[in-house]
C-alpha cells in the first residue's frame, strides 16, 4: 500500500489547471487524456516520446489511480416494475 501512496501522489488536481481534472504531477496532461490515449491504442512508449515530461512511473500512477477509483464503485440492483 506504501507504494500506491507515493505513485498516488503523482496524481494532482489543481482548480487553476485544466479546471481541477485530476493531473500528472500538476502538469497539463489529465489522467483522462492518458488513459483515452492508451484505450485508441497509443502505447506508453509512444506517449513518453510525444510528452518527453512524462515518465514511467506516471503510468503506474495513473492505473493506481484508477483501481482506487473502481475500488470505491458500488452497484446496487435496480427492480424495474412493469
Amino acid at each position: 500500500m506504501f507504494k500506491n501512496h507515493n505513485l498516488l501522489s503523482r496524481i494532482t488536481a489543481n482548480p487553476l489547471i485544466l479546471i481541477g481534472k485530476p493531473t500528472i504531477r500538476g502538469m497539463r496532461i489529465s489522467v483522462e487524456q492518458i488513459l483515452r490515449s492508451l484505450a485508441s491504442g497509443i502505447s506508453e512508449q509512444e506517449l513518453l516520446e510525444e510528452y518527453p515530461e512524462l515518465e514511467k512511473e506516471d503510468f503506474l500512477a495513473v492505473f493506481a489511480y484508477v483501481t482506487e477509483l473502481v475500488k470505491e464503485e458500488r452497484v446496487f440492483p435496480v427492480r424495474l416494475s412493469a
